[in-house]
């Protein structure tokens, strides 16, 4: 087994996946391969730190502030219910300077904002200062671009779905990734692992390269299903510079009467 073979059965590896005699091709890889055998040592590592990552709770001082905010709304409705006549005669009063609008939703309203703020800044000052899930966090995205860019190799569509379905969930993808799912774009066999890819290029469609990508694709497609889904992307980022691309498409007599009609509509839109 090669060194870029082992990496795409690293994600099973992780999870427990694989056969015994793929297992053993691996292990028999690792112990002459150093570099390899680092790599899926710290994954691993990255991998049993997920599992041990605590549920962040509130700390005990803004459990109890926030008992105490809960405690006395609920009073403060108690209240509200015996003086019922007093509040009429009130909402009666201010309906003559203002919108009728109940007193207490208002009251409500600031008790919440308060509530939200309170906790709000606690996780604020939890996150700022905690420089280890910050290093652990950015290890998690290597590695969820390493299993995407994995996955998006494999033979069956199903898994390279999964490989699109993971990119999605990329803050910062590299080059790596896009020119992967650009790739993939225009060179998938399959008709919905195409069309996915579409729909997870659109979160990244503020980057000059996917732009010029998406124009440069449209040449390349041969689905009706897929140019229709890239022209409909490219009216929605506005990108003007696809307009001389969608006039070829129509230019084009042995093009799909649909696909003519919708570069006719985008050329309208842009």
């Amino acid at each position: 087994m090669k060194c870029e073979q082992l990496k795409n059965y690293i994600p099973g590896l992780l999870l427990g996946e694989l056969d015994e005699k793929t297992k053993s091709e691996i292990e028999n890889h690792l112990s002459i391969c150093r570099a390899c055998k680092a790599e899926v040592e710290n994954l691993s590592t990255v991998w049993t730190k997920l599992g041990s990552i605590p549920e962040e709770e509130p700390s005990t001082d803004l459990r109890l502030r926030f008992d105490t905010m809960l405690e006395a709304y609920q009073q403060g409705m108690q209240q509200a219910k015996v003086r019922k006549n007093w509040r009429e005669v009130m909402n009666g009063w201010l309906e003559k300077w203002l919108p009728r609008q109940p007193i207490f939703q208002f009251a409500t309203a600031i008790t919440l904002l308060f509530i939200g703020l309170a906790i709000g800044s606690r996780l604020n000052f939890v996150k700022s200062h905690n420089g280890e899930m910050a290093q652990l966090r950015s290890e998690v995205q290597n590695m969820q671009r390493m299993v995407a860019l994995s996955l998006l190799k494999q033979q069956s569509p199903s898994e390279r779905l999964q490989g699109v379905s993971l990119s999605y969930q990329l803050e910062q993808p590299n080059s790596e990734i896009l020119t992967t799912l650009l790739n993939t774009l225009n060179y998938d066999p399959n008709v919905n692992v195409r069309l996915a890819t579409i729909d997870a290029l659109y979160l990244f469609s503020d980057r000059p390269m996917i732009r010029q990508g998406l124009i440069e694709s449209l040449s390349r497609q041969e689905s009706p299903l897929v140019q229709i889904a890239i022209i409909d992307l490219l009216v929605e980022i506005r990108e003007k510079r696809s307009i001389q691309a969608l006039r070829k498409l129509i230019e084009d007599n042995h093009l799909n009467a649909d696909v003519r009609d919708r570069a006719k509509w985008g050329i309208g839109q842009l």
